[in-house]
């Protein structure tokens, strides 16, 4: 049986034969929605490469108490993937979001295009934000990560082209491309950033500041996928080109 995962906050430092409290709504989750009781096993993450595995000892109304039988601490997994997406309309953003999560991204940039449907300002922009998060965290237990993705800040994008520049591998998903992503030099370490753009596409002057800063343009085929879509599309190829998801000594 799969074991129910949570997350706390920090688990540096922990030992076997620890107690590790679980307070809030993380606890709360664990007790009043999955019912666990003590005696029963679970999995704590900090989201940071610590991962455990104990035996519930306490419980309350918002608090859980684990006895740690194993500790695990896991190396960051490289090539570091980070995928700037551009603000799609409605709830298209969290499911990009969710799936990018699923598949290994390290990082999710959330960027205003020229061209995106979706305008985040304000309040409107901390509550966007926020679900992100929080989708990324749930996600990030629902398959099993042991570091969990950061869903950065909104990005301009002058804040891209800089990342983009900053990147040792990067690319650019674009429908007229002539390069696909079989070009792409895919590194066994480092960086690697992938730029999804919006549904009304890429302008030709964000285009040209993408590439003056090193991206490479690529296409993914013939079909055009969704802006919340191709990401994971595009990751999933290049991922399949690492030992992240190849064998060992293999891109």
């Amino acid at each position: 049986m799969t074991l129910p995962v949570h997350w706390v906050e920090s688990l540096a430092g922990v030992r076997r034969g620890d107690p590790v409290e679980v307070t809030g709504d993380e606890a709360h989750h664990a007790v009043a929605v999955r019912r666990i009781r003590p005696g029963e096993a679970v999995v704590l993450t900090d989201g940071r490469g610590h991962r455990l595995a104990g035996t519930v000892t306490e419980t309350g109304k918002r608090r859980l108490v684990v006895t740690v039988d194993d500790v695990q601490a896991v190396p960051e997994p490289t090539p570091e993937v980070t995928v700037v997406q551009a603000l799609p309309k409605g709830d298209r953003g969290e499911l990009a979001v969710e799936l990018l999560t699923e598949i290994g991204a390290g990082r999710v940039v959330p960027w205003a295009a020229a061209r995106s449907v979706a305008v985040w300002r304000g309040e409107r922009a901390a509550k966007s934000l926020a679900r992100w998060r929080a989708t990324a965290r749930e996600a990030a237990k629902q398959s099993r990560r042991a570091w969990f993705p950061e869903v950065a800040d909104l990005a301009t994008t002058d804040d891209v082209t800089t990342l983009l520049a900053a990147a040792d591998v990067a690319v650019v998903l674009h429908e007229t491309a002539s390069s696909g992503l079989a070009a792409v030099a895919v590194p066994e370490a480092g960086s690697l950033v992938v730029v999804v753009g919006p549904e009304g596409g890429l302008t030709d002057e964000e285009l040209a500041a993408f590439e003056t800063a090193g991206a490479l343009a690529v296409r993914l085929g013939d079909e055009v996928l969704r802006t919340s879509t191709a990401g994971v599309a595009a990751v999933a190829a290049l991922l399949a080109r690492t030992p992240r998801w190849g064998r060992p000594g293999h891109a």
